[in-house]
């Protein structure tokens, strides 16, 4: 929001200033008699200099008449603005002025307006309040102290002195404009557009006043009028960065979001410090499939601004789709410091605590969002993924149908609905709402996720070329993220562990490591029975299930900085086995088995298995086109970029069956049992009891019921996992297979 302003200065040179040396007679310019009284000719010397712009001679020779007249208030109003005009220090002089002539409400003013421009509000209230002392009926003043009064936050009371400036001046665009302003911030959108429009009928070519209607139109929804009147303020002023950035709200609301980043870039060219255009910069960046660029704008902005919660909520968000679960927590909880009831900040909150195992901190989190606000969509949404974790699914289903009530285009909450049970053909709302989404240009984010969500209704509806279809172009979007799968990177990854870890190696390693049993292991490929043996295990009374636990990738990332091989890295092997002990114990202060089923530490065996030598390690191992055509169904997020190519995926899994081989080639069978899923779906009581035994325990038939456990499970299996054991994945593939060609090799 723009203010106008009428700034034309008194002293008659009728050039726009905000700042007037203005007149005064000899006998009131100073408080003190002088031994040689200033004259008139002086002063108007000074005047004219002024007003032609000559401000250095103006400088040079006020301060010399200083000199032999300290105590003249006028030299120190001339001074005060000279000062100003030249961008230089000016509020001693200023201050000066008002002090020696304080009934001179021009001086007032002066200080008023310099403090204002300097954020000092309070302090310009004063000084334009005493203005109105003197001169009651001055409207700018009046104008002025109501903006100095909103400034302040009393919005509210600024509207009384808007319409008093309005009743002396009924044709002042600068009040009816910052009368908009006001009305515009207490949600009286429609009327601000109204005041707006009588500030054009007084100065139709005022660019500012063009840019606030723009701004106000945009929040009516009314984006192709807020378009027409940014452009308008463009052609006025094309130096204007506030309607360069209304103009790329206007259009990100029509979803012209690539002409929308244009737009804002723009506006930072002119203007590099301006928040809100960096603000609105990286969310459509955010939206358009660039969030790593996204977050370095971010950064930006609250380099400049620290103190934005908007700001820090949407690093959180951003962090969040890293899955850097607990910086994203971090910045929620700055963004929570700055303003505690921001119901968003809240609800981002209790989503990461959801994947950092906080469940009954996340739903802390979500109450708390939705005590601020009751329909906040966010909350809601995962305060039902809190449910389902649990396996509370009807509690579940029933939040997220209630998200859809408050917004029908809220995309996840359909998601949620697809993804936590199995659907039917008689989803006639779901596949409208969804279908309906779809036809609208959405964020890349949503987009995708309600694709894989449409994938998973036609794949459990049988329906497999509608289903194949969408899940290729959820696949096919989320490759617009730019985020390379860089095969002979990977090759080179798995030959460096390869070697870093032979046998020997390990043996050598294994002088620092620790004699816990405590934890247990289960790798494989994403998508191959990890969720369902970890719930099979966590069924049996001594163990702990963990979930999914992001340690082992920093620790390999630290041992081969450290060299691998070096005495410096062996160091590091009891800090790492510490450091995990104490993690475990933090989730389990007593169970004999901790199990962390994060799939990726397949690379990271040889690292564990020197640190843990009397681990258990289980490798779960499922056909392997089940196990891509799985992967290739399901959201895994940008981080897999493996996961969207069939021929990128048959690579992934060679390399993957090239480290596996290793580690049952290097680790002794007491440390490394490995597990077909489609023997355990076909046999579960012989495999679980195996299991079982490898962890060194003793039998209990309650694994036999683990879809009965009461536990918290977060991963996509979440919902699988609460039912009993069928084989209907073994051979899935087969409905796909005359999609699956590079795929076909992996299974001879």
């Amino acid at each position: 929001m723009k203010p106008a302003r009428n700034d034309r200065c008194p002293c008659g040179s009728g050039k726009k200033y905000k700042y007037c040396c203005g007149r005064v007679a000899p006998a009131t310019a100073s408080a003190a008699a002088s031994p040689m009284a200033l004259t008139e000719g002086e002063i108007t010397a000074l005047v004219g200099l002024v007003s032609r712009n000559q401000l250095r001679e103006a400088e040079h020779r006020t301060r010399s008449l200083l000199d032999s007249h300290p105590d003249a208030g006028i030299l120190w109003k001339i001074l005060g603005v000279v000062l100003t005009r030249q961008g230089e220090e000016a509020l001693p002089a200023l201050r000066r002025a008002a002090e020696l002539m304080p009934h001179d409400p021009e001086g007032h003013r002066n200080l008023g307006r310099y403090l204002g421009d300097r954020g000092q509000w309070a302090p310009a209230l004063n000084s334009l309040c005493r203005v109105l002392e003197i001169q009651p009926d001055d409207t700018e003043s009046i104008i002025d102290a109501a903006n100095a009064t909103r400034a302040l936050g009393q919005v509210r009371e600024s509207l009384a002195l808007y319409q008093r400036a309005l009743e002396l001046d009924p044709r002042s665009a600068e009040a009816h404009n910052n009368l908009g302003n006001a009305l515009l911030q207490l949600g009286s959108i429609e009327e601000a557009a109204q005041c707006y429009r009588r500030a054009l009928a007084i100065k139709p070519d005022d660019a500012d006043i063009h840019c606030n209607l723009g701004n106000s139109q945009r929040q009516l929804g009314l984006f192709d009028e807020a378009l027409t009147s940014s452009r308008r303020a463009l052609a006025l002023d094309p130096q204007h960065a506030v309607a360069h950035n209304n103009l790329g709200l206007a259009l990100a609301g029509l979803k012209r979001r690539t002409e929308a980043v244009a737009s804002y870039r723009e506006a930072l060219r002119l203007n590099p410090r301006y928040v809100e255009a960096l603000c609105n910069l990286g969310r459509v960046l955010d939206e358009l499939g660039e969030p790593r660029e996204a977050m370095t704008v971010f950064a930006r902005a609250i380099e400049l601004d620290p103190r934005r919660a908007d700001t820090h909520c949407s690093v959180g968000n951003l962090l969040f789709e890293f899955r850097r679960y607990q910086d994203a927590a971090d910045s929620y909880r700055r963004a929570l410091e700055l303003e505690p009831r921001n119901a968003l900040a809240h609800a981002g909150l209790g989503g990461a605590r959801r994947m950092l195992g906080q469940t009954a901190d996340a739903e802390l989190s979500c109450r708390a969002a939705l005590a601020s606000d009751p329909n906040c969509v966010a909350a809601l949404s995962v305060l039902g993924e809190v449910h389902a974790d649990r396996g509370q699914f009807s509690e579940a289903e029933a939040l997220f149908q209630r998200v859809i009530a408050i917004d029908p285009g809220f995309p996840f909450a359909y998601y949620s609905i697809a993804t936590n049970r199995k659907m039917t053909r008689n989803e006639a709302g779901w596949l409208a709402g969804t279908q309906a989404l779809l036809a609208k240009p959405l964020p890349l984010r949503h987009e995708i996720s309600l694709r894989y969500a449409l994938g998973k209704f036609y794949d459990d509806t049988e329906q497999y070329d509608d289903a194949f279809g969408n899940f290729r172009q959820a696949n096919e979007l989320t490759k617009r993220y730019g985020v390379p799968y860089d095969r002979y990177s990977f090759s080179a990854r798995v030959d460096r562990i390869i070697k870093s870890f032979d046998a020997a190696s390990i043996r050598k390693l294994q002088s620092q490591s620790d004699s816990s049993e405590r934890p247990v292991f289960i790798v494989g490929m994403p998508r191959s029975g990890t969720t369902l043996s970890e719930q099979i295990l966590a069924s049996h009374p001594a163990v702990f299930g963990a979930g999914e636990l992001d340690y082992w990738h920093k620790a390999l990332t630290a041992y081969e900085a450290a060299g691998v091989g070096s005495e410096a890295a062996a160091a590091l092997i009891p800090g790492m086995a510490r450091g995990y002990l104490e993690r475990l114990s933090n989730l389990s202060s007593n169970a004999e088995r901790v199990v962390d089923k994060l799939p990726i530490n397949f690379l990271r065996v040889g690292l564990i298995h020197a640190a843990f030598p009397r681990s258990r390690i289980i490798h779960l191992q499922r056909h392997p086109i089940d196990t891509c055509l799985s992967i290739y169904f399901h959201y895994l997020s940008q981080l897999h970029p493996y996961a969207n190519d069939f021929d990128n995926m048959a690579h992934y899994y060679r390399e993957y069956l090239r480290i596996t081989d290793h580690w049952r080639s290097v680790l002794p069978a007491s440390a490394y049992l490995e597990v077909p899923y489609e023997a355990l779906i076909a046999d579960q009581e012989q495999w679980s009891r195996r299991m079982v035994e490898f962890l060194g325990l003793p039998w209990d038939p309650s694994c036999l019921d683990f879809h009965q456990t009461d536990r918290v499970v977060i991963t996509l299996s979440k919902w699988q996992v609460r039912q009993k054991i069928n084989t209907a994945s073994a051979g899935r593939w087969r409905n796909y297979e005359k999609y699956v060609g590079p795929l076909l090799a992996l299974s001879r």
